[in-house]
């Protein structure tokens, strides 16, 4: 996205006790995610799209045309994307950035809803350190398509492969989260050049304390 100056490039990077984050091979990994005031279990990696936005209108109240879900623009996804249009859902599409992705589901500015679909790995535990700061819901199963990626597990500790983790097991304990926007998007502003001064937009969240900083800096070149 950085190379293409396409919107929603972020910098990010999460911090917690040593051991407590999922070491995550680099497979992919399929994800679900909503942002916070939702019943536990709401949403469910293992029901179709189309009944995870039947369950979030019926928990907001809404009709699922109301509902909005976030989705990569893969070729990979069309059954995805098909299925939320079978019930009307609303969906945003975007071309790469799913860490941005699943952090919309927990600012209401965004409008987005949901977050459903397959993606990096490391991406998703990143997704939810940012989520155990502000709430949400999230659920991911790693995906292999060879026996190098399940060695790759393996070497990792993952013995599981069929294993779906939710939020809390794949960040085990408090943890902050890091965000400085690189071209501008829904949730930050990009880096700007200016009258020889570099402008950065980010976010620092704390899952112990539930705060969220909004820093804007700006620099000399």
């Amino acid at each position: 996205m950085t190379a293409k100056a396409m919107a929603n490039a972020l910098a990010v990077m999460a911090w917690a006790p040593k051991g407590t984050l999922l070491n995550a091979p680099d497979t992919y990994m399929d994800k679900i995610a909503c942002g916070p005031g939702y019943p536990v279990g709401i949403i469910d990696l293992d029901k179709s799209a189309s009944e995870n936005v039947r369950a979030l209108a019926a928990a907001k109240g809404v009709d699922p045309s109301a509902i909005t879900v976030c989705v990569m623009d893969r070729p990979r996804h069309a059954e995805i994307i098909a299925d939320l249009r079978s019930v009307g859902a609303r969906v945003y599409l975007i071309t790469d950035g799913d860490v941005a992705g699943v952090m919309n589901t927990a600012d209401p500015t965004t409008g987005v809803d949901l977050y459903v679909g397959q993606g990096g790995a490391p991406e998703g535990v990143l997704a939810c350190a940012a989520l155990k700061c502000v709430g949400g819901q999230f659920q991911g199963r790693l995906v292999f398509r060879n026996a190098d990626e399940k060695a790759r597990a393996q070497r990792v500790g993952i013995t599981d492969f069929d294993r779906k983790y939710d939020l809390h097991e794949i960040v085990r304990a408090d943890a902050i989260f890091a965000a400085t926007g690189v071209t501008s998007g829904a949730l930050l502003d990009g880096v700007r050049f200016e009258n020889g001064f570099v402008h950065t937009h980010s976010l620092v969240m704390n899952s112990a304390t539930r705060t969220v900083r909004e820093v804007r800096m700006k620099r000399p070149v």
